[in-house]
């Protein structure tokens, strides 16, 4: 079981405020022009973004790892699990999920990134949601697919990954890395800390993850909420995750990135054409784990 604080019902209620969106207006003002000029990508942090009540009460309800209804990633490129089916998340989290997709928070978005008209993917057609790592979980370094796999006119342009890990100790790793677009070094890290934002565009070279496999104790997990933010096109381009080597890594792992990289094009390419399912993608792709050296 992961240590964490003894669930209970909600005892802030119904109506409190999960954002103060006056206080939020100001401080966007002032990221705008640092968020575009960041490097090795537009990209910010928000720290304390949501009611600090509110986000310790999200990490007591997120579902166990142990329990059902969780999309195991398991092969070469990452190792981690997901839940992005809304009717499995508990209430908590699909009120903070609502209000971070809804017009208002879209609008602080687009203020952010310089990107107008974000849409929302609500229901997690294109993957996000929640995201658990335990010990020795990863993610290797990727920039993301660029077209909504059931919208084919929505073209990804902004990412929100939210962390929801209170108490955690930076030695076990966990850092999600910004590298630049030639993958010559890791310019950027940012600990999961709880009630943490990263935001950063996605229609340049974005890569991003966290490789190193992680050394929190038995019973920890790295928690984090993934939202992704699209706008209507007419014809965007369509790409698939593309995950790439870091210049540490040697031959052999760069030979299995590669193979596993050409069978997640093969999924994206299913996934857009027929609607194969992520948890097929996960079998397909675990094979390829059996072999990792790590």
């Amino acid at each position: 079981m992961l240590r964490s604080p003894e669930r209970a019902s909600d005892p802030l209620g119904s109506f409190d405020p999960i954002l103060d969106y006056s206080l939020w207006s100001q401080k966007i003002e002032a990221m705008v022009r640092p968020c575009a000029e960041a490097q090795p990508f537009p990209h910010a942090v928000l720290r304390d973004l949501l009611a600090p009540e509110r986000v310790k009460q999200l990490e007591v309800d997120v579902p166990d790892p142990k329990e059902g209804g969780w999309t195991h990633y398991k092969h070469f490129n990452e190792r981690k699990q997901g839940k992005s089916r809304r009717e499995e998340l508990p209430a908590s989290l699909l009120r903070v999920i609502d209000e971070l997709n809804g017009e208002r928070f879209r609008g602080l978005l687009s203020k952010l990134t310089g990107v107008e008209n974000l849409l929302a993917d609500s229901e997690f057609r294109a993957g996000g949601g929640l995201s658990i790592c335990e010990r020795g979980g990863f993610l290797n370094i990727h920039t993301d697919f660029t077209v909504h796999p059931y919208h084919e006119n929505w073209r990804r342009r902004v990412n929100l990954i939210f962390y929801l890990n209170h108490g955690w100790d930076e030695s076990w790793g966990g850092h999600t890395e910004l590298w630049d677009d030639e993958m010559r070094e890791c310019v950027v890290r940012v600990a999961p800390h709880a009630n943490t934002a990263l935001v950063f565009r996605t229609d340049v070279p974005s890569y991003h993850g966290h490789p190193e496999p992680m050394t929190c104790p038995e019973g920890v997990a790295r928690k984090t909420l993934a939202l992704y933010y699209f706008t209507q096109e007419e014809a965007p381009v369509s790409v698939a995750t593309d995950y790439v080597s870091r210049p540490t890594d040697g031959i052999f792992v760069k030979v299995l990135i590669r193979l596993d990289r050409l069978l997640l094009r093969v999924y994206h390419a299913l996934k857009r054409r027929i609607g194969l399912s992520d948890k097929w993608a996960s079998r397909i792709l675990s094979f390829l784990e059996k072999i990792s050296p790590r």
